[in-house]
């Protein structure tokens, strides 16, 4: 049975932030000629290029800064992890293995990719979607976590 926490469940703002995603990647494409893929801008910097590292560090930083000025304009949203640091460094790590092979992650190719209809990033992103869903199925129905 699915249990909603209707307190939670927040339409609008997830509309407009949706959007605000979806400007801001093809704001980045349309001004930079650049995918908004975190995991490429990333990587982009574990082996540099002088031309490339100003943008990168930029984008980077931008979304380090963000967090700081919500929290400067109020407080942030409670956020609560079920899960120990050897575990999220764990699924860290898992996360950035796989997005090396998938050649990009879910930034890059559900938001970017299939907005520019690629087959490559639609098969990518069916891929994460399915994978996440098998996986919280098995933690919490399976093995009862």
């Amino acid at each position: 049975m699915i249990d909603i926490a209707w307190n939670s469940f927040t339409p609008w703002s997830a509309l407009a932030g949706g959007l605000l995603i979806g400007l801001a990647a093809a704001g980045f494409i349309l001004l930079n000629g650049r995918i908004a893929g975190i995991s490429g801008i990333l990587g982009g910097l574990l082996t540099p290029r002088s031309s490339d590292i100003g943008w990168r560090v930029a984008f980077i930083a931008g979304l380090v800064i963000a967090p700081i000025v919500w929290i400067i304009a109020g407080d942030l949203p409670e956020i609560r992890i079920e899960a120990g640091y050897p575990m999220i460094i764990f699924a860290g790590l898992l996360v950035g293995i796989g997005t090396r092979f998938g050649s990009g992650c879910t930034s890059g190719h559900g938001v970017c990719g299939i907005s520019r209809l690629s087959p490559r990033s639609l098969v990518a992103t069916v891929c994460f979607m399915a994978t996440g869903f098998v996986t919280v199925y098995l933690v919490r129905h399976v093995f009862g976590g």
